[in-house]
């Protein structure tokens, strides 16, 4: 079994350890009579700082550990698992009138086909629902869905950009829009390597 620790693992390890010593030393100085009180007061200040500071890279370490991290390195792009243990990807993408392109969020959802976009979504980037042919469907955790098919006219991941990419706007109630295989089958290798999945173009 690999028990490696990982850069987030000593990330945290340290935001506490700081947070301990700041703690620790707070409680040494506060007893100590001997020390002058401008010293006193610039100790105290220091170790405030370092709590504060360790606190806060606890709270933001917990936060990317709750929305998941994108990334883009080395022609690729990474992402970390949120704690419900998906991978969630942004992409730009240009809608249907041609404005400038909007941040869409998606669950990766690699048994899934198609790029399906919630209705909040599809009305982000500016389709209008109610002109939409919603003749095709879909089986979901609440049912069967309507879906109409629509054509993005560009969606960048990255430095990547792709035109004219097919698309599905669900009718349903769906909370997050889902990036299937379709999309991802467009890059030259896709690896999900424990709490990492890595997109190279």
């Amino acid at each position: 079994m690999d028990t490696a620790i990982g850069g987030d693992e000593i990330a945290r390890i340290l935001y506490v350890t700081l947070l301990g010593g700041a703690l620790l030393g707070y409680a040494l100085v506060a007893t100590r009579g001997g020390i002058g009180q401008l010293l006193r007061h610039l100790l105290l200040w220091a170790l405030l700082f370092i709590g504060v500071a360790a606190a806060y890279g606890i709270w933001q370490d917990s936060g990317h550990r709750l929305i998941g991290v994108q990334h883009e390195q080395n022609g690729a792009i990474e992402l970390s698992r949120d704690r419900g243990g998906h991978f969630f990807l942004s992409l730009k993408i240009a809608g249907p009138q041609g404005g400038a392109p909007e941040t869409v969020r998606f669950m990766v959802d690699t048994g899934a086909t198609d790029l399906v976009l919630s209705r909040a979504d599809a009305e982000r980037l500016g389709y209008r629902i109610d002109e939409l042919a919603f003749l095709g469907t879909a089986r979901t955790a609440n049912g069967v869905v309507r879906t109409a098919r629509v054509s993005l006219d560009e969606v960048q991941l990255g430095s990547r950009s792709d035109r004219r990419v097919p698309a599905l706007v669900n009718e349903g109630e769906l909370h997050v829009s889902l990036l299937g295989m379709g999309y991802l089958d467009r890059f030259s290798r896709i690896e999900i390597s424990r709490e990492r999945l890595r997109i190279e173009y």
